[in-house]
């Protein structure tokens, strides 16, 4: 029989909070207190993120060489990404996400299976990698003839002083293609939140708007930002578009192409899933050509149908709302047939979630559809707007890391503004028709539920014993250690080979796929092995 959440004896949020830090040292204490904050979404709390880890604690974050290259540019299949670094850093970020792509033709290319890498050797660390790097660019060139390389620095070369920028400067002027660098070393940021940032900065800088010969001339065109296609999200949010009569010109960056990039300048409207690692790109384009944006969510049924009608109260057009009527009317009836069927099996579970991106905040949607509670939740790389919203972004403190990021100055573009869309944007605001904001995650969770940043290994498993969660959603790191102590865990960076879960398909297979993890019989039989043994004891012997 599904267990009710109000016959669940939960912890004291606070109590509990205090007795896990009992474990760090007073100082660290201090800190980590500033992040693990107790949520009331009328009086929002100040929640401390997009600081650096504390050395010692176990992290789950990435670096950020892994959010410019794993995350923004990697799912794009028409460049040749080059990692200058080791090898290892380079095999880290190929694949490990399953972005999928799709080319039109069989002729159509796709880099996207393949690693390249300088693979840096202890002589390219004491002499220097450049000439190195140099002759990788040109053998990629032959070997390939792609229509962009883009180069990544990792750790060593930030510390030897290669220059990856005049090297793409070079081989840009000897080979006749765009070839442009990043100098997103792993360490350079607080986490992988500040290589989106830096991939931002160089995608807008090198690729957006580069193509003014090409001219589209389709009706209602779109960009559509922050969607990674992973597991196939982007496939079923493409076939909606088409439906409702939109023209996707560019995804950033799922399904995506650099060409698609250098007119994506041409459309009237960008959308925004994943707020942290792209809104830099959108309001840049919104201070340059006049695009206006808005933030979007296709996890959920519910928030999906929002979404898709918000996109066609924008276009205005009679056609596109009465197509998207007939398209979400169509779509719930098969989400209600199944939802129908699993809610009652799921329904007062206990959830925690703490995942990188909006993740954490989009998944919730889902959740509630399936009447689950989530107790707990965060993220690995988030700013304090992405918890609180973007109306304390003017008291956000600026600090040395962040000004390790490139700041651009975006003057506009007299020829290719567009004050038409300004116009409209304004027009529509009157309508309190809601542009470029985002709420933030903590005003959608109930008041006493935790909002944690950068969470700790010991910091999850204190909650896994106090909290008994029905199911934690977390990454690969964090998968099996939650596992061995009779946890389901769903991960929900890559969506551990299953997927989609976007759109209203995409619900319908998250359903599915929570009940058969949370009602599996398995986990019940599992015992971690630290019960018995609960730490390792050495011995020395002497003579």
């Amino acid at each position: 029989m599904t267990k009710n959440l109000k016959n669940k004896n939960l912890p004291d949020p606070i109590a509990m909070r205090e007795e896990i830090m009992k474990k760090y040292p007073r100082k660290v204490a201090k800190k980590r207190t500033s992040a693990f904050v107790v949520n009331d979404p009328v009086e929002i709390p100040e929640v401390q993120a997009n600081v650096r880890t504390i050395p010692g604690i176990i992290t789950q974050r990435g670096c950020t060489y892994a959010g410019c290259k794993g995350v923004v540019l990697g799912p794009t299949r028409d460049v040749v990404n080059i990692v200058h670094g080791p090898i290892g850093c380079s095999f880290y970020a190929w694949l490990t996400r399953r972005n999928q792509t799709a080319p039109p033709t069989e002729n159509d290319v796709n880099y996207i299976p393949y690693a390249f890498s300088t693979d840096m050797q202890d002589e390219n660390i004491v002499f220097g990698g450049e000439k190195k790097l140099k002759e990788a660019i040109r053998e990629a060139y032959n070997e390939f003839k792609p229509h962009s390389i883009a180069i990544f620095s990792t750790c060593p070369v930030g510390l030897i002083g290669d220059d990856v920028h005049s090297v793409a400067r070079d081989m840009k002027a000897e080979l006749g293609i765009n070839i442009f660098g990043f100098s997103c070393e792993g360490y350079r940021g607080v986490s992988q939140s500040a290589g989106h940032h830096i991939a931002n900065n160089g995608v807008f800088k090198h690729v957006v708007g580069i193509n003014q010969e090409k001219k589209l001339t389709t009706k209602f065109r779109m960009n559509m930002m922050g969607e990674y296609n992973i597991g196939g999200d982007a496939f079923v949010l493409e076939e909606y578009f088409e439906e409702m009569g939109i023209d996707l010109v560019a995804s950033f960056s799922g399904n995506s192409t650099i060409e698609s990039y250098e007119y994506s300048d041409q459309v009237d409207l960008n959308i925004v899933m994943c707020h942290r690692s792209i809104n830099y790109i959108a309001e840049m384009m919104e201070k340059k050509y006049g695009i206006p944006w808005f933030k979007v969510n296709f996890i959920g049924a519910d928030a999906t149908a929002k979404s898709l009608r918000k996109m066609a109260q924008f276009y205005g057009d009679a056609g596109m709302i009465k197509a998207t009527e007939a398209l979400i009317e169509r779509e719930m009836a098969k989400v209600k047939a199944v939802i129908d069927e699993v809610k009652p099996k799921v329904e007062g579970k206990t959830v925690m979630m703490f995942v990188g991106g909006s993740r954490a905040h989009h998944y919730q949607e889902l959740f509630k559809e399936m009447g689950m509670k989530v107790v707990a939740a965060g993220y690995e790389f988030a700013h304090r707007d992405d918890y609180e919203g973007r109306r304390v972004i003017p008291n956000i403190k600026i600090d040395a890391d962040t000004r390790n990021i490139e700041d651009l100055v975006v003057d506009k573009d007299e020829k290719l503004y567009r004050p038409d869309l300004q116009e409209k944007k304004a027009a529509l605001e009157k309508q309190n028709f809601e542009f470029e904001d985002y709420v933030g995650m903590m005003p959608d969770m109930d008041k006493n539920t935790l909002v944690i940043d950068d969470i700790s290994h010991h910091e999850s498993e204190k909650l896994i014993e106090l909290y008994k969660p029905d199911l934690f959603c977390a990454g690969i790191k964090e998968k099996y250690v939650v596992q061995k102590s009779g946890i389901p865990l769903k991960q929900l960076h890559s969506y551990d080979y299953g997927g989609p879960y976007a759109g209203f398909e995409g619900a319908i297979n998250f359903y599915k796929e929570i009940d058969r993890m949370i009602n599996a019989s398995v986990w019940k039989l599992i015992d971690a092995p630290w019960k018995l043994e609960p730490e390792i004891v050495g011995s020395v012997v002497t003579d």
